[in-house]
């Protein structure tokens, strides 16, 4: 049996495909969105009239095998990942997926897993390895059944809210002033906020708090931590209302990582943990009640072992390293942790959980956090340490003598850490580190073919 079949005969599969079209009924739902998730994070899919679900649900749909890859040109102009002649992949729907959009309520989503097609000679009919989605499911199903233990992780995702012009593009100008924290400031957005909590709420978010940030328009609005499939879902979702809340409320909602200089990047936070069953492995075991049990310990060595690499996932963009060299905010650069230490990259931001922070907010998810599972599997297979707990500013640290490993300062320095480090390569398993690799290579190709605005006021008049 291929893993296209035994997904379609999975056990209550046709009862929940039976609940759906209760549910299409009930809300009127008259169109549908099959979505599944790019290797940069966009949202990709099909739209199918509600009448065809039973149809799709049996037998998925098809699509050229580069959605997956955003159907991109590289700039030699050949399909990123997969040329024309590729065959298509299938898109079998999850109905446990299935959300009516509050925003319109006669069409609703479905997330879908990605399959090779059925009649390929090789494979067919396998679980398609550029989905990132469906990757990070497998590879943490794999890592509970190699440890035991699954994770649970939380995201804090600042994005800025920009003003449009008369015309309806983004402006780069914040619709508030860049005071962090101020509720002056918080309440300036509200209108937009309580549109977001609403739209939130009803596609199963569970927000839990938000600030004001500093810099212009920068918010962040929280909801609870999860399995990780669970909490990739929801930043995606989260992603998908905030855009549709500018677009009803004439605001953009941006979360390009770095737009503005001279003030905070927009980053995303990653608070990880591992859990056997409902038990905590990350809790103090001793006298400390900041220091992590083993396992933390172990786990967070993994993640700093590996930390260069991790970066290129990520921090997955050239404008990601403007985050890094705009010094002073708070963007950590140190391969090092500490407790409620943020100019390390990984911190106890509580007991029982760390905070990765080297991470921006164009960041995919789905890849992150497998990435972030090969990392820790590694550090517990091999117990390694990840020394003792800097409590100082690491940059004190440093002139005092510490040596402490810098992660990379540009996307293409990102690349060549990743393309040595076999261990969070194994998160990109099959076609998709070829994918990532073409696609990040290619970006970092264009900056440095680009003449930029800094070259021609720099250089323009360099001589005589």
């Amino acid at each position: 049996m291929t893993d296209l079949e035994a997904f379609v005969n999975q056990d209550g599969r046709d009862a929940a495909i039976r609940d759906v079209r209760r549910q299409i009924d009930k809300a009127g739902v008259e169109y549908m969105y099959f979505q599944f998730v790019s290797v940069t994070g966009r949202i990709m899919g099909k739209g199918v009239p509600s009448a065809h679900w039973e149809r799709i649900a049996a037998s998925g749909f098809q699509l050229v095998y580069g959605s997956t890859a955003n159907l991109f040109t590289d700039r030699k102009g050949n399909y990123i990942g997969y040329g024309p002649e590729a065959r298509e992949l299938v898109g079998m729907p999850e109905p446990d997926t299935f959300c009516v959009l509050p925003w319109d309520t006669r069409t609703a989503r479905v997330f879908c897993t990605l399959f090779r097609g059925r009649e390929e000679e090789v494979d067919g009919g396998a679980y398609l390895t550029s989905d990132a989605r469906g990757n990070l499911k497998r590879i943490h199903t794999a890592f509970e059944e190699a440890t035991g233990y699954h994770m649970r992780i939380g995201c804090e995702p600042e994005m800025m809210w920009l003003k449009v012009d008369s015309s309806g593009k983004p402006t780069v100008e914040g619709m508030t002033k860049p005071y962090c924290y101020h509720i002056d400031q918080f309440s300036e957005l509200q209108p937009l906020i309580h549109k977001v909590m609403e739209y939130g709420k009803a596609m199963g978010l569970d927000m839990i708090q938000g600030d004001h940030e500093d810099a212009p328009g920068q918010l962040e609005l929280n909801f609870m931590f999860d399995r990780a499939e669970l909490t990739a879902d929801r930043l995606t979702t989260y992603r998908q209302i905030c855009r549709q809340v500018g677009r009803e409320m004439g605001a953009f909602a941006c979360f390009m990582p770095k737009p503005f200089m001279g003030v905070s990047a927009n980053g995303c936070h990653h608070n990880f943990s591992l859990w056997r069953g409902e038990d905590n492995l990350f809790m103090p075991e001793g006298d400390d009640p900041q220091m992590p049990g083993i396992v933390g310990l172990h786990a967070a060595g993994g993640v700093l072992e590996h930390m260069r690499a991790l970066t290129a996932i990520t921090a997955p963009t050239v404008n990601s390293y403007r985050r890094f060299w705009d010094m002073g905010f708070w963007a950590p650069v140190f391969a090092d942790w500490g407790f409620q230490n943020r100019t390390t990259a990984l911190r106890v931001s509580a007991p029982g959980r760390f905070e990765y922070r080297s991470v921006d907010s164009a960041v995919n998810p789905y890849l992150s956090f497998a990435a972030l599972l090969a990392a820790m599997r590694d550090g517990l297979d091999r117990k390694l340490d990840p020394g003792e707990p800097e409590e100082r500013n690491i940059y004190d640290a440093i002139a005092g003598g510490k040596q402490v490993t810098k992660i990379p300062f540009s996307l293409g320095e990102a690349l060549e850490a990743l393309d040595r480090d076999e261990v969070v390569k194994s998160a990109l398993p099959g076609d998709m580190y070829r994918v990532f690799m073409h696609y990040k290579r290619d970006e970092w190709e264009r900056f440095l073919s680009t003449v930029t605005e800094w070259d021609i006021e720099t250089y323009l008049d360099i001589l005589p």
